[in-house]
């Protein structure tokens, strides 16, 4: 986000608690707002970034967007806090228009906060009067008192009086989201707030913010890229491609049950192939799978995950594979197998020290809850 829109979000949390639109709750909670994206449109020179898009935040939910980098999901949190106008559609937030034909509420009225990628950290202000920041509507006392509580809530009362540059990374994270919350919105936006950290501490400070929009009980709209980040945090995970939305839903129902292979591919390796439907399954080039596959002769595509590849002994399935390559992952080895007369490797999880090894010859089965049958579109 540009200068002007950290200015904007920095007045938005200031004013948070404009009580049109969110209030205080008790013991430091927030009252949670619904949020809901009403056939949301956008564009940039003519680009569309947002299409047609439709989708509602429960009060008190926690929402990861996810998708590619540039699949509009920024873009959708920008137009949510009032940075960004839409061109086509509304924004409603506890079932009041805020943003839409003839309306436009400004962000410092909507009972947003904003957490930004890069934290946004004033470096010449104290830790303390950076969270005080989005209160200065409030008398210095009672700010003082809020700022101070929104710190102890992150485990960091203690650096009140030292300056950002003094903390580690996952400490200013933890004081930007301590600053986002002090005024308690109704709705928080945060921008890929872990990709700053390095992997030894974005999965404490993930938790640790897990646990505080738990406690506040804000509504949450969090954008990421990481798949599992979005399957960790969210209640619900809205994944975008191309602007528009591909399915929304639990992070068990987009892994058990995807809309498409993409959102199959988003979430774990597979190994993809075209197949056909029979009376009794469907035929692939890895032999017969038990799987529905619509009509006789539908032509379909099928992604089998690499932990639902099952060597077996050689002679004792349909089709023999070679093992071409092993490679040991941790728990797990990751083998490489070549099928006689299929163009493509296939990529097999298995249990470390299982006794497969490089040149071996195995029998082939699938685990049928790790294959999954889609309608083929286009072809191999």
């Amino acid at each position: 986000m540009t200068d002007m829109d950290v200015q904007k979000a920095n007045k938005a949390s200031r004013n948070g608690t404009d009580l049109r639109w969110g209030a205080r709750g008790t013991a430091g909670a927030t009252i949670a707002a619904g949020l809901v994206f009403e056939n949301i449109s956008h564009s940039y020179d003519g680009n569309a970034s947002v299409v047609d898009l439709s989708l509602g935040v429960a009060p008190g939910e926690v929402l990861c967007l996810l998708g590619h980098s540039g699949c509009g999901k920024t873009t959708l949190m920008r137009i949510a806090a009032g940075v960004e106008q839409q061109e086509a559609g509304r924004i409603l937030i506890n079932g009041r228009v805020v943003s839409g034909p003839g309306v436009f509420v400004p962000p410092e009225k909507r009972g947003v906060g904003l957490m930004f990628q890069d934290y946004a950290l004033f470096p010449h202000m104290s830790i303390l009067d950076n969270v005080m920041f989005g209160l200065k509507e409030m008398p210095r006392n009672e700010a003082f008192k809020e700022g101070m509580a929104s710190l102890e809530r992150v485990g960091l009362k203690g650096y009140a009086e030292d300056y950002p540059h003094a903390l580690s990374g996952g400490e200013q994270q933890r004081v930007a989201l301590a600053r986002a919350i002090a005024p308690r919105p109704g709705v928080l936006l945060m921008d890929e707030p872990f990709s700053g950290l390095d992997k030894r501490l974005r999965d404490s400070v993930r938790e640790e913010t897990l646990t505080i929009l738990r406690e506040t009980r804000a509504t949450c709209i969090m954008v990421t890229h990481d798949p599992e980040e979005a399957m960790r945090m969210g209640d619900k995970i809205g994944l975008m491609r191309h602007g528009r939305l591909v399915q929304h839903g639990t992070s068990n129902e987009l892994y058990s049950a995807p809309q498409d292979v993409f959102a199959a591919k988003f979430f774990s390796e597979v190994n993809e192939m075209r197949g056909v439907a029979t009376e009794q399954g469907v035929e692939t080039p890895i032999g017969h799978i038990d799987a529905h596959g619509g009509p006789v002769g539908t032509r379909v595509d099928v992604c089998i995950r690499p932990h639902g590849i099952l060597p077996k002994v050689a002679g004792s399935t349909q089709v023999t594979g070679r093992i071409a390559a092993k490679r040991f992952v941790g728990e797990v080895d990751l083998l490489t197998i070549n099928v006689e007369g299929y163009d493509q490797s296939l990529q097999s999880r298995v249990r470390a020290g299982s006794g497969f090894e490089v040149g071996m010859d195995v029998g082939l089965a699938t685990d049928p809850q790790d294959v999954l049958i889609f309608e083929a579109k286009g072809t191999h």
